[in-house]
């Protein structure tokens, strides 16, 4: 397949030569500039662009080689084939050393020519495309947004780099704290719209009675407080994107409404006769199996299909734990930052509890324990110790199961919270200091809990803690 359109110098000191070159080249498309010497060429790549420069090595001012040498220090990137009337290695290798793509012999097989030239063309717009793409990606995905180098992450992060650019309705699924609104946040960063509003609307934050006014807005006088007219997101969103997160919460009724502005992108404002365009792009994201939610009549089938329009599914954490030690990194040293601490990590005992601990709660659950272990540890590293139970709980430590075995069924809530205290503190050595702040308490809560229940701490015990 030819691509059109593209520009090629042909340098030929033989003015038949380059005419035949041009007229089978013309042929198939492409726009043909002819050059009669090497001295020439570089003059001509010096003013414009070519996409492909073809050249005889042997001319009477300035040969082949040497002009090569010159282009490539003017434009490095053009590709340059090489012809020449001697088909020897020396010949091929010190064009190619010189920066050539590329070479041909003469006589000229003519269908060769086209099928190289071809061939060149073609993998230089996909070496470019390449460089184009892993550039929207490091611009889509940074340090301080998404972080992750597992191949799941590496093919989420290319799926946003080829959507963010359209006009296409993306919808976003993964369990909740996976990061949906930060996927959201890079298609609209990288499309065309990105200097304008990036509106966002979490549709299970708000009840039913004020979500169609939240999104389609309202009149003066519509309802019961409404003393004044009041766009509603999507005319806010005019322009831009607008981001509905956990679209699997609207009812049914709103659903309607919503399928009417996907597909016309028009409505009419709570109260109103009057019908509102919209130009606007449409996100939408949800903890919940869509297609097991039509089945059982809760969401309809046609807004599924229109949103349904560009898929993007994101992993849990449990299935990316190789990237655990980067988002701890990362977290770490934004609460460090945050509350002037400089943690330096985590005991390796304690970052081996976060690699096997399942993550029900995915990376908002892990940050939440990096922010905690930042505020409450007092250590360099974070010791195992710290870490909240469940997370202990995953390697299968034994003084970890002895608390839980502690627990059994029938006890009262009393007999329950004394039981975790006191197993708490025996796993502690004894250190009030350092159970209380593994139960999530104060120390004088912690002494009062002791009080209370009876429980006397060993001089010893007491003396270790200094």
């Amino acid at each position: 397949m030819t691509v059109p359109k593209s520009k090629i110098l042909v340098v030929d000191d033989e003015s038949s030569q380059r005419k035949m070159l041009k007229a089978n080249l013309s042929l198939d498309g492409y726009e043909v500039v002819e050059a009669e010497d090497g001295s020439h060429a570089i003059a001509r790549v010096a003013e414009e662009f070519f996409d492909l420069v073809l050249m005889d090595n042997r001319m009477t001012h300035v040969d082949g080689i040497e002009a090569l040498k010159q282009i490539k220090q003017i434009s490095p990137g053009i590709p340059v084939i090489i012809i020449t009337a001697y088909a020897s290695v020396e010949t091929a290798v010190q064009a190619l050393q010189s920066g050539a793509h590329d070479y041909l012999t003469k006589p000229l097989d003519i269908d060769e020519l086209r099928i190289k030239v071809q061939q060149t063309l073609e993998f230089w717009r996909l070496k470019e495309e390449n460089i184009l793409q892993k550039r929207r990606i490091e611009n889509l995905f940074d340090a301080s947004s998404i972080i992750g180098r597992s191949q799941t992450m590496k093919e989420v992060m290319e799926r946003v780099a080829q959507v963010a650019p359209s006009e296409a309705t993306v919808l976003i699924l993964g369990e909740s704290g996976t990061g949906k609104e930060l996927i959201a946040n890079a298609l609209h960063q990288g499309s065309s719209r990105t200097d304008r509003r990036f509106i966002k609307v979490n549709c299970a934050a708000l009840p039913e009675t004020l979500l169609e006014s939240e999104l389609f807005g309202h009149e003066k006088g519509a309802f019961t407080g409404a003393i004044a007219r009041r766009p509603g997101r999507f005319e806010l969103a005019d322009g831009g994107t607008i981001f509905l997160d956990e679209i699997g919460e609207m009812t049914l009724a709103t659903q309607s409404k919503l399928l009417r502005v996907v597909q016309e992108r028009e409505f009419e404002p709570v109260g109103s006769t009057k019908t509102v365009k919209v130009d606007i792009r449409i996100i939408t994201a949800t903890n919940r199996n869509l297609e097991e939610e039509v089945k059982a009549g809760r969401f309809r089938e046609d807004l599924f299909y229109r949103l349904n329009v560009v898929p993007i599914p994101l992993p849990p954490l449990r299935e990316r734990k190789e990237d655990i030690p980067l988002l701890v990194e990362h977290f770490l040293k934004v609460y460090n930052e945050k509350n002037g601490r400089n943690l330096q990590g985590f005991h390796p005992r304690a970052l081996d509890a976060l690699m096997r601990y399942a993550w029900p709660g995915n990376i908002r659950e892990l940050e939440n324990v990096v922010e905690r272990s930042v505020i409450l540890s007092r250590d360099d590293y974070v010791p195992f110790s710290e870490l909240p139970l469940p997370v202990r709980e995953a390697t299968g430590d034994s003084d970890v199961k002895e608390i839980r075995e502690g627990l059994r069924p029938g006890m009262t809530i009393r007999e329950m919270e004394k039981e975790l205290i006191v197993k708490t503190l025996e796993e502690n050595d004894g250190n009030r200091t350092r159970t209380a702040r593994v139960l999530g308490i104060t120390r004088r809560t912690l002494q009062h809990k002791l009080k209370e229940f009876g429980i006397d701490q060993p001089a010893a015990d007491a003396a270790a803690e200094g």
